[in-house]
């Protein structure tokens, strides 16, 4: 996501509010995972702002459509397929790669179903895919399967961390209501393809989320020596303060990695400094 009502007074402040919310985000941020085309497709005029509202080296992450991935369950999906591609076509070099998730339902017995649709992609296009089935983590054949699947395709596999999401109390009803929804499911670290892509989900307590980040910093740093491009999409149990969690984790790698610095955001007061003392 790139926008939220809570931004423009926080962490967009400095911008001019006329502007779209995407052009601050872009400015601050060179990667967005976009959810939106999970539920409905844009028209083409919006894909055609987000292309201009951009610059050169952003690149978008979108969904699969549902309708491929939970109602087709990635069968006789051709057209759709070509639909959506097209449609994010004028995009170019600015989709940087097409995000899978796949419900829990989905097992070791649709492999050979993936792999017809991973076959289905067109090579310029990069893919990751997202599995929540728990035989995916059992570091069985299954896994090994589905790995060199993902390797056989060059397509990368999304990590999901929700470890800090689980770590503690209860602490709120949106942390109770995150907690619901989101996976609980063991972080098996491994690049198949030159995408890796990390969804990581953060709580509401600063010591927890830096204890969770740690391990990430030095992976996504090697993986930038090895000359992979990793996205890390940061998440919290209330999205309007993602934008401080990525902070934190850039300011982490930072410390660790002078000579490899990342840009820093432009944050205002971090909002779980509070909780702190």
């Amino acid at each position: 996501m790139w926008q939220h009502s809570h931004w423009p007074n926080s962490w967009f402040a400095s911008f001019p509010k006329a502007q779209s919310q995407l052009i601050h985000y872009a400015n601050e941020c060179n990667t967005v995972e976009g959810n939106t085309t999970f539920y409905s497709l844009p028209d083409a005029d919006a894909v055609a702002r987000w292309a201009d509202s951009v610059p050169s080296h952003f690149s978008f992450a979108f969904k699969f459509n549902q309708q491929i991935t939970h109602v087709n369950r990635l069968q006789h999906c051709e057209d759709e397929i070509r639909q959506q591609l097209s449609l994010l076509a004028p995009l170019k070099h600015k989709l940087g790669v097409m995000l899978v998730q796949l419900p829990a339902s989905f097992g070791p017995d649709k492999l050979a179903v993936l792999d017809t649709f991973l076959s289905l992609i067109p090579s310029s296009i990069y893919v990751a895919v997202e599995v929540r089935h728990l035989q995916f983590f059992a570091k069985s054949d299954a896994e090994k399967a589905f790995n060199q699947l993902l390797i056989k395709h060059k397509a990368n596999r999304i990590i999901m961390d929700t470890r800090a999401l689980f770590t503690g109390p209860i602490t709120s009803e949106i942390v109770r209501e995150v907690r619901g929804k989101k996976p609980k499911v063991p972080v098996n670290v491994i690049a198949t393809g030159q995408k890796p892509v990390v969804r990581f989900v953060g709580n509401d307590n600063e010591a927890d989320n830096t204890a969770c980040l740690r391990p990430w910093v030095s992976k996504i740093h090697q993986w930038r020596v090895e000359g992979r491009s990793a996205y890390f999409f940061c998440h919290r149990p209330d999205n309007k303060d993602a934008p401080w969690l990525a902070s934190l984790f850039i300011n982490l790698y930072n410390e660790a990695y002078p000579d490899y610095s990342l840009p820093t955001l432009s944050m205002t007061k971090n909002p779980l400094q509070d909780n702190l003392f």
